[in-house]
């Protein structure tokens, strides 16, 4: 400022003498000389103005300019009771007092003149025209600066519960800063008991109880929204769990072949089949390829969340597409049926099912059989339920056996005749016996006749 004044001065003194007039009848050389004077004070004024210019365009001389969140270094000026007066290079120095000056990093009572520190501006400028500046805000600043770089990074953020609500957590992050996860965002076996999102009233009940559980929990997440200004941060902890399990899929991926056994976890139930997440590789356990026995209800099999060992059968299109089995892994009924059965034998089974063409029958575990329309009865049948119904013990006869197609071909009319067969001849039996006795008294009497 001193030097500002000190070039307006010289300003103003070289004004006066260019205004100045000396008069031509005084002196006879006064032309020439106002003129000379004239030309001097011109070059005067151009190196006067290339200072000003000079000086001006030096950053270092010029007033800087603050907003409210800067955060700035400053040098003490001077340490008061409940004050301290800070240099920042603006047109003023800041003020920093009351609980601005509390810090858990900083005793600003220890702070001497000439100490460099670290403030935030409250205000450029209060209603005083005073700098207002703060300590205290600079530490909770500093926690924001990492937050951005942690979404700009897209880096794992440690939060802690500390409060549940109907929409999900609200999380502690750092001094005085907290955040928002939302239920959607959190992890689905953290919330429900299955691993699988739910909706209804009796599931938003338990969903409360068990996000109120969690107050106290420490969960790791990365940010989905940070807006400082608003203090909104929202978070996210399927990021972290959803990029993990990548991790471990490619790690899965690049070293499984067909024919591993891996242990899994049922992810989801569909009408063609089970997902199961192996190691972090999702794949598919076909309808076809859940048991040896025919499925008629998955979910009486199993339930999300169950533990279940799978065999790699097929991966492609870069691990896009996974194919697994349960039944692989399990004892095959057909080798056990070919050595147990052979054709002819009469078995009994259950009835499992009833189509238009036939019954299925349930011969043992994880071996069923066809009775073909044209073999249920000897008479013409029109519709197989007006003959057998579902549940129904029946005994069939073999008619084959197919290992290749996995097929046995049954009778139930067969069946019945070879019963009847055996009926006639135990009959035929019984009686010959009866006869064989009648004729033996028969043949004794007339013995006895004979002799007297």
């Amino acid at each position: 400022m001193v030097y500002f004044s000190s070039l307006a001065n010289n300003i103003s003194c070289m004004s006066v003498l260019a205004n100045r007039r000396t008069s031509p009848k005084d002196n006879p050389m006064a032309d020439k000389k106002v003129v000379a004077k004239k030309a001097t004070e011109e070059t005067d004024k151009k190196e006067l103005y290339s200072q000003i210019d000079k000086f001006l365009s030096d950053k270092d001389n010029q007033i800087k300019t603050f907003n409210k969140g800067d955060i700035v270094e400053g040098e003490v000026v001077d340490v008061r009771d409940g004050m301290v007066i800070v240099d920042i290079g603006y047109k003023s120095e800041g003020i920093v007092a009351g609980r601005e000056l509390k810090s858990e990093t900083l005793d600003w009572r220890e702070l001497k003149t000439g100490d460099k520190v670290l403030v935030y501006v409250v205000k450029p400028e209060d209603e005083e025209g005073q700098l207002i500046l703060s300590i205290r805000r600079t530490q909770q600043a500093s926690t924001w600066l990492v937050l951005e770089k942690a979404k700009k990074d897209n880096d794992i953020v440690e939060t802690v519960v500390v409060e549940a609500n109907n929409g999900g957590l609200i999380v502690e992050i750092g001094k005085d800063i907290r955040g928002f996860i939302p239920t959607s965002q959190l992890d689905a076996s953290r919330v429900y008991l299955d691993g699988v999102r739910q909706v209804g009233k009796d599931i938003s009940s338990k969903v409360q109880k068990r996000l109120n559980s969690l107050v106290g929990d420490k969960i790791q997440t990365r940010i989905i929204e940070l807006d400082r200004e608003k203090n909104r941060i929202i978070l996210s902890e399927k990021m972290v769990t959803q990029s993990r399990d990548l991790e471990q899929r490619e790690k899965t991926l690049n070293k499984v072949k067909e024919g591993d056994i891996l242990e899994g976890t049922v992810s989801g139930i569909t009408p063609f089949g089970v997902f199961v997440n192996a190691e972090g590789l999702e794949g598919l356990v076909h309808l076809s390829e859940l048991s040896w026995d025919k499925v008629e209800d998955i979910g009486s099999l199993f339930q999300v969340g169950s533990k279940v060992n799978v065999m790699v059968i097929g991966v492609s299109d870069g691990g896009k597409r996974v194919a697994y089995s349960i039944k692989r892994l399990l004892k095959d009924p057909w080798a056990e049926a070919i050595s147990k059965y052979k054709i002819g034998d009469v078995v009994k089974g259950k009835v499992q099912k009833v189509v238009p063409y036939g019954a299925f029958v349930r011969i043992a575990e994880g071996l069923n059989g066809l009775i073909h329309i044209s073999e249920l009865s000897d008479k013409l049948v029109k519709d197989p339920a007006d003959i057998v119904s579902v549940g129904d013990d029946v005994a069939v006869k073999i008619l084959s056996i197919s290992s290749t197609e996995r097929h046995l071909g049954l009778s139930l009319k067969g069946a019945k005749s070879k019963e009847v067969k055996v009926e006639k001849v135990e009959k035929k039996e019984k009686i010959s016996k009866e006869e064989l006795a009648s004729a033996i008294d028969t043949a004794i009497e007339e013995e006895l006749e004979e002799k007297k």
